[in-house]
């Protein structure tokens, strides 16, 4: 009877059992590297928007308060986004024939809203409440990176899960008091930051504050700093035993 398989069959079937072996895991890592890559997540890509306004400007350079154009921040789920009146009231008066303000004109003229491109967004099934952590003195830095930095603004972190948990699980690692600012609330000393920031620049803010003003900030692990974190936990009434259960974020 003739030989149906070949000796080198033996190879064949040795390099496809070897192939399955490497290349399962190599593809679902892959995969994984991909979904937690700028590619996919957009951290650090900057978002083109109908009209190029840049928070290192405004923020750094004017001193304008977040608030001033995140109305709602404080006291609302949504942190809110700049109407064109807003706009108008300073630009009805300076750079009112400059080529990059058309949109914000035509917009003010047409009364039509400026549709711009949300650089950070959860999905529909997440709930974020930003008046929650700014009550607890989270810096803005924290979760957008070092947005007075930024000439064109971009996404400063993923935003996944995973993310989110590092700091639902331990927020120890991450609350923080400014000692030299006696008397301010946790909320005031949120924005605090920048006007110390915008004065003073970086020379007189505590080191977390430097690496929150430059977007390096990721939590601390030092003793002292836990400790610290503990005691505020307290303070503020962070409720962490159910920091961590689903129906916090999915309602």
């Amino acid at each position: 009877m003739a030989q149906i398989f070949k000796p080198s069959a033996n190879s064949v079937a040795k390099l496809t059992l070897i192939s399955v072996v490497l290349g399962v895991p190599s593809l679902w890592l892959a995969i994984a590297g991909l979904s937690r890559s700028p590619a996919n997540t957009k951290v650090d890509v900057p978002l083109n928007q109908p009209v190029p306004f840049s928070h290192q400007h405004h923020v750094w350079e004017l001193g304008l308060d977040c608030r001033y154009c995140h109305t709602t921040v404080e006291k609302s789920s949504y942190a809110g986004l700049p109407s064109t009146e807003t706009c108008m009231s300073c630009h009805s008066q300076i750079w009112t024939n400059s080529p990059m303000l058309e949109p914000v004109r035509q917009s003010y003229e047409t009364n039509t809203p400026i549709q711009w491109n949300l650089v950070n967004k959860v999905p529909q099934f997440v709930f974020f409440n930003h008046s929650i952590h700014i009550a607890r003195g989270l810096n803005c830095n924290i979760c957008h990176g070092a947005v007075n930095n930024m000439q064109i603004t971009w996404k400063g972190n993923s935003f996944q899960m995973a993310w989110c948990l590092q700091c639902h699980r331990a927020p120890e690692r991450y609350l923080h008091e400014n000692k030299t600012a006696e008397g301010q609330t946790p909320r005031q000393q949120v924005f605090n930051m920048y006007w110390q920031l915008q004065e003073h620049g970086l020379k007189d803010l505590p080191e977390k504050e430097k690496q929150l003003a430059d977007g390096h900030f990721a939590g601390s692990d030092e003793a002292a700093d836990l400790e610290a974190g503990k005691e505020l936990i307290k303070k503020y009434g962070v409720h962490t035993q159910q920091l961590a259960d689903c129906s916090v974020c999915h309602h």
